[in-house]
Parts: structure tokens; sequence; C-alpha cells
């Protein structure tokens, strides 16, 4: 608030109303969700909560439907720029396989996501740590934050000669090209590791598609594995699809679009839209939402 910003980027879904300035989505990731693809869980990403002035989306159906969506409401506006958290990604990595001398083990890169419910950490630890141990794979291993701490430290433990832990404060993008394939769960990490052109192996998935091969066995884990470093036809096509409809640009320039439509809309399109809803009983949540952020933050600068 004391830099009087002309413009806030959120990647969430809410906002503190009374920031200066414009208040611009960029969303935390792109258009798949946790649960599938069901009419209940679209209609939640494209719900219009009355916070934002710019929405800057990342392909052409989100954008056609974020724009219906603006022609109805008329208090925000849409722009088509790509997603910037992909920019180094796409600016900086080589596509495809990854260039191996003969003798250099297939790197696994698995992440997975902390819900109980979805999360395949605790059932895949011994199996990760047997793979490993067995000379036939190297892993690098990365934990969401909100992991259950004693899972983590299980997978810490297994750091080593083929296995190497990655704290999740690291930023993961450069480490993607440093991998062959990917093992996952129900993480939306395995869409950003698609954009390597490079395949992904899921274990009991709540995103099914022709884009993965998912297991329900842990035994079956390996045998995935080896197929996808096949790269088979059918499921790098699929994979390249699904990257086409979640994201238009391969240029890594996103955050320049992002900061020209920013600018467009200030000189060009704010003066013509309406004020947005009051919305007062979210803006009484938000501040309620400040404030226990705020004594957490307290008590953990005390500790």
């Amino acid at each position: 608030m004391e830099f009087n910003a002309d413009a806030t980027f959120v990647p969430g879904d809410w906002v503190p109303y009374f920031f200066p300035g414009i208040k611009v989505e960029v969303f935390h990731g792109m258009a798949r969700n946790k649960r599938g693809h069901s009419s209940e869980d679209e209609s939640d990403h494209y719900r219009i909560r009355g916070w934002f002035d710019l929405y800057c989306t990342h392909a052409e159906k989100d954008t056609a439907k974020f724009q219906e969506l603006a022609e109805i409401h008329r208090h925000f506006s849409v722009a088509h720029t790509g997603w910037p958290k992909l920019d180094p990604l796409l600016r900086n990595a080589v596509q495809g396989p990854r260039d191996r001398a003969g003798d250099d083990l297939p790197v696994v890169f698995y992440a997975s996501t902390f819900s109980r419910s979805v999360t395949s950490a605790p059932l895949l630890v011994k199996k990760i740590a047997e793979l490993a141990s067995s000379g036939r794979w190297k892993f690098i291993v990365t934990l969401h934050p909100k992991m259950d701490p004693a899972v983590v430290e299980q997978y810490r433990r297994l750091a080593g000669k083929h296995l190497r832990f990655v704290e999740s404060d690291e930023d993961l993008l450069p480490i993607f090209p440093e991998a062959d394939v990917m093992l996952c769960d129900t993480s939306s990490i395995m869409f950003e590791f698609m954009f390597l052109d490079r395949p992904v192996v899921t274990f009991r998935t709540k995103m099914p598609g022709p884009y993965l091969i998912d297991v329900n066995d842990v035994e079956e884990v390996e045998p995935a594995l080896e197929k996808a470093l096949g790269y088979p036809r059918d499921l790098m096509n699929e994979t390249r699809a699904l990257c086409n409809e979640l994201h238009s640009f391969r240029d890594g320039k996103s955050s320049g679009r992002v900061l020209d439509a920013v600018e467009d809309f200030l000189l060009e399109r704010k003066p013509g839209l309406r004020r947005k809803p009051l919305n007062l009983l979210r803006k009484i949540k938000v501040r309620r939402r400040l404030r226990r952020e705020l004594k957490r933050g307290v008590r953990l600068s005390s500790q």
C-alpha cells in the first residue's frame, strides 16, 4: 500500500480489496484440477467473485469463456496472455528426450500433492527407496509444502547417490529438464512438466486421461516408468494435444504480454467498465482472514 501500486498480480482467487490499483488475476495453475473434468469443477474455475479488474488467460478455451462472462458482468476485462510461470521453462529448456550418455541412468522426477485423499507419497516411499537403491534409476523428489512432516522426513532420509531430495521452497522449473520422466499422483505440477514434451506416469490419479500412464498397484510403477521411457507415440500425441489446449504460447514471453495487457487496461479499457460489486460479506471475510494470518505470522516470528 505504501508503494501505491498501479496493479497487484494475484496467483489465487482472492485479494485484499483495499490494495490500491487494479487487481490482475494470473492464476495459480492452468485450467485443470484435482477432481477431474466435471461441470462442477469447471464452474468453480470460472466463478466470478468480484475481486478482479483484469483476467490474464492462458489458452483459447478459457479466454473465450472468461470473455463471455466479461460481457455479462461488464466490470472486468480479459486478455489472452499465457502463464508467466512457464516463461523460463519454455524459453530455456530443451524439449523432447533428454540427451543421455550410454551409461547414464534414467532420471525420474517424483512429485506428490499433500491431500490425504490423493497423495501417493506414503504408499510409494518403500518402492522409491527400492528403485533408487537398485542401481537402475535415479530420482529427484519433491513434496508439497503442506505434506505431513513425518512423510517428508522419510523421503529426506532416502537422499543419497541415486536420490536427490528437493525442498519445497526451491524453484522446480530449472530442475525439470534433468528428468526423463515424471512420477506423480494428482498434483498440477505434472501439467507443467508436460511442456518439456516428456511423459508422465501417475499413481491412482484423480485426473486420468490418455496423456498419462496411470497405475493402481505399487508393483506396476517400475514397468510403467520403463514404458514411458519409450515415448509411446499415442501417449506423446495426447500429451502435446493437452498442452496445446492448456496454453497457447511457446515463446516464453507471457510475462511481457501480461504487462502489456495491464498498460492497455489502464489506458483503454478501464474507463468503459462498470464498478465492481460491493461484496460486503466477502470483504468482511477477507479482513478476518488477514487478521488470522497476521496473528499466525506474529506467533511464528516469536518462536
